[in-house]
């Protein structure tokens, strides 16, 4: 058993704030005795299209510098949320993340985009700024296998049987869902994750800012194999922890197989 911590804050138009501001709650999830902390989607960058090229850094640029540091300072794993990385000339949403010693251990770029037009709701097309991922990452830690996507990822269901079958029993998942799909989704769809591959779904959102460039949902939570929250937060700034039972995995799937039931010869 190990405990992981959601630092669920808000961001900043200015990047040494939103550092400033990540560190401290990462300090204190792990003085608690967290030891796989992590951070929201776009954590220090406003959620717009009209900033992401402007935010964005290379992967050796100081975003990925401050959190390798900060993770071997605390010694933890870090999902270090998702950042604006600039590769060339193409801008990916990016999770970065690091072992104890801050060695980058896997990278995600957001696979599914978020291209969505909500009557009555909101419109947001990322793909005119971001260019999609193409990999599946599921890094290695001393506890478990651990998947990591981003936000919009969690529409395809799929996606996340796949990382269960690579052996996967953990997921975190940085997400900034809108006041339009969050109340509407986001419980539903956090718990159906953890239900249908039985595993501990842990999703980080930003903390709400209705000043903001975009008003994210927040609520970050915590899921178990058996699709119940044991962790659930609100809207403002918090730091949520839930304690990940690999034995207890294990048992509810030798109780209900599913995984094992799975009739491959017909789908």
């Amino acid at each position: 058993m190990f405990k992981i911590g959601l630092c669920q804050i808000e961001g900043s138009l200015d990047k040494k704030e939103s550092m400033a501001n990540a560190e401290r709650h990462v300090k204190e999830a792990a003085e608690q005795g967290a030891e796989l902390i992590s951070l929201p989607e776009m954590w220090n960058c406003p959620y717009s299209n009209d900033y992401f090229r402007e935010y964005a850094e290379p992967e050796d640029g100081a975003t990925v510098e401050f959190l390798s540091r900060l993770a071997a300072e605390t010694g933890v794993y870090l999902i270090g949320g998702s950042i604006s990385e600039l590769d060339g000339d193409k801008v990916y949403n990016t999770s970065f993340c690091f072992d104890r010693k801050g060695k980058i251990i896997g990278k995600h770029r957001k696979v599914h985009l978020f291209d969505i037009d909500v009557e009555g709701g909101i419109r947001f097309m990322e793909s005119d700024t971001l260019t999609a991922g193409d990999e599946m990452t599921v890094i290695d830690t001393e506890f478990c296998k651990v998947g990591v996507a981003i936000c919009y990822d969690v529409r395809f269901p799929e996606w996340f049987r796949k990382m269960a079958l690579a052996g996967a029993k953990l997921i975190v998942l940085p997400a900034a869902f809108n006041m339009t799909t969050g109340p509407a989704h986001w419980d539903l769809t956090m718990r159906a994750r953890a239900l249908d591959n039985q595993v501990y779904f842990a999703a980080n959102a930003p903390a709400r800012d209705e000043k903001g460039v975009y008003v994210a949902y927040g609520n970050s939570c915590i899921a178990n194999p058996w699709g119940e929250f044991i962790a659930h937060g609100d809207e403002k700034e918090a730091i949520l922890y839930g304690d990940i039972d690999l034995e207890y995995v294990e048992a509810i799937r030798q109780q209900l197989p599913l995984l094992k039931h799975r009739r491959e010869e017909l789908y």
